[in-house]
C-alpha cells in the first residue's frame, strides 16, 4: 500500500506544471564512444510568479548509452543564479508564503524516482527573494543544494 502512495505521487509529479527551462548551452565533460558525451548543461527559466525574475541553472548531464535513451540518473550536482531583469511586483499570496517554499521549478534527472527542483522562499525582513536548488528521491533525498537570492529593488 506504501509503495502504491510512493508510485502514485510520483507519477502526479511527472505531470504537475512548472516553469519550463531553455537550454543556453552546455560543455562536454567526459567523451564517450556509444552515446551522447556527459555534459554540463546550462538552462534558464522565468519564475512563473514574479514576473521579471529568471534563473539559470547549470546541471550535470550523464551521457553514454543510458543516458542517450533516458535510462541514466543523473548526478545531483548543480548551481543556480537568479536575477531581477525589469520591474518586480510580488503579489500578497508570495508575500504569504509558505516556510516550505513554493516549487518554480523541475526537471527529472533519472527514469522515475529522481528530480532537480527549485523552490523560492520570500523574506519579508529583506524583502529578498531566495531560490534553492536541490535534488530529490522518492528514497532518499540529496544534501547537495546551491541558493541563489534576489533583492527586490526599484527599477529604472
Amino acid at each position: 500500500m506504501k509503495y502504491r502512495h510512493l508510485t502514485f505521487a510520483a507519477l502526479l509529479s511527472l505531470f504537475s506544471f512548472h516553469a519550463a527551462a531553455e537550454e543556453i548551452g552546455s560543455v562536454d565533460t567526459v567523451f564517450k564512444i556509444f552515446g551522447p558525451d556527459h555534459k554540463i548543461v546550462v538552462e534558464a527559466f522565468d519564475d512563473p510568479d514574479v514576473k521579471n525574475v529568471t534563473c539559470y541553472i547549470s546541471r550535470a548531464k550523464t551521457g553514454g548509452i543510458k543516458g542517450g535513451l533516458g535510462l541514466a540518473e543523473d548526478t545531483s550536482d548543480a548551481a543556480i543564479s537568479c536575477q531581477q531583469v525589469g520591474p518586480i511586483e510580488i503579489s500578497e499570496k508570495i508575500k504569504a508564503g509558505k516556510a516550505q517554499g513554493d516549487v518554480v521549478f523541475q526537471k527529472r534527472t533519472s527514469l522515475i524516482f529522481k528530480k532537480l527542483q527549485v523552490v523560492r522562499f520570500y523574506d519579508a525582513k529583506r524583502n529578498t527573494l531566495a531560490y534553492l536548488a536541490y535534488s530529490d528521491k522518492v528514497v532518499e533525498g540529496s544534501p547537495k543544494n546551491a541558493l541563489s537570492a534576489v533583492p527586490v529593488m526599484p527599477w529604472k
